[in-house]
């Protein structure tokens, strides 16, 4: 039997968005457009775009506020008690750990002004690499966290650093087509190099187009502002898991193929049971194809 949450519709929800100016944060600005208007869920109509300059969002219209997540708390309370859901998307991705610890301090300081405005929720951008290579190639919200690499680290840290938190919901969101290393960048020059493991696919990860992923978040803002019960980990991607050559193939790119080194992971996969239950993405599994086609749309509309 389904375990589905019906669709709910509170008043339109005003959503605050921390970080958005980053690489995540204007596909969303972009699949929340009127151009997409049409989408299966209907993006949120009150948003809130934080920056820390003026010139951030270019082409967009620019940042609706402009603060220092963790150099003004007055501002960022502020903006928190003229919002009903903050989505927190602010974060580093590389650097010494000190830099990487970054991660905690801005998550804390989205609770704190959740806090301070008297309590709201706040979905803060966790990430799959916490997994590491989860359990079989399979990843569990229940899992213990078991990061490989310094940035996965850093998120498993900020999780743990913040556990029990009133209003926290933490993310672990897949691959984000356009957003993510293969097909959100250029080839370097000389092509592309990708390791092909002996089954002859290259390895295999949880992907999310990013029309698809603002269509989950609009509908988890909406849950959330409804006060709806929900989980306080939740893995964020299309079910199943996409080969990398196939996402390749499927965007017209080419590459030079090389036997997988030791130490590369086959597979992560998570598992979306949590998110299919809620509405948030579909059952099926993913298709390469489609993936890219989400991922066109945007960069159709923007040229």
């Amino acid at each position: 039997m389904s375990t589905k949450q019906p669709f709910l519709k509170p008043k339109n929800p005003r959503l605050l968005v921390i970080g958005g100016s980053g690489r995540l944060g204007p596909l969303l600005r972009q699949a929340w457009s009127p151009a997409f208007a049409a989408a299966a869920e209907p993006a949120p109509e009150n948003i809130v775009w934080q920056a820390r300059r003026e010139s951030a969002f270019a082409g967009q219209g620019g940042p609706s506020v402009v603060f220092d997540p963790m150099r003004d708390p007055e501002a960022f309370a502020a903006a928190a008690r003229a919002c009903d859901v903050i989505v927190n998307l602010a974060g580093v991705t590389a650097g010494t750990p000190e830099a990487l610890a970054l991660n905690t301090t801005l998550a804390r300081a989205a609770l704190d002004a959740a806090d301070a405005a008297g309590g709201r929720p706040v979905l803060l951008a966790s990430s799959a690499a916490v997994y590491g290579a989860g359990h079989a190639g399979i990843c569990r919200e229940t899992d213990a966290p078991a990061p490989l690499a310094p940035y996965g680290a850093a998120k498993a840290a900020m999780e743990e650093a913040l556990a029990g938190r009133a209003g926290a919901i933490w993310l672990r969101i897949g691959n984000v087509a356009g957003a993510d290393a293969l097909l959100g960048r250029a080839a370097p020059e000389g092509g592309r190099v990708l390791d092909i493991l002996p089954d002859g696919q290259g390895p295999r990860r949880s992907f999310i187009g990013p029309q698809a992923l603002a269509a989950a978040l609009a509908r988890l803002v909406r849950l959330a502002a409804a006060g709806a019960d929900l989980p306080s980990v939740l893995n964020l991607s299309l079910a199943g898991a996409l080969p990398m050559d196939a996402l390749l193939a499927a965007a017209g790119e080419t590459w030079v193929p090389r036997p997988a080194p030791a130490g590369v992971i086959a597979q992560v996969e998570l598992d979306v049971t949590r998110a299919v239950d809620l509405g948030l993405v579909p059952e099926t599994p993913a298709r390469a194809a489609a993936v890219v086609a989400d991922l066109r749309a945007l960069q159709e509309t923007r040229a």
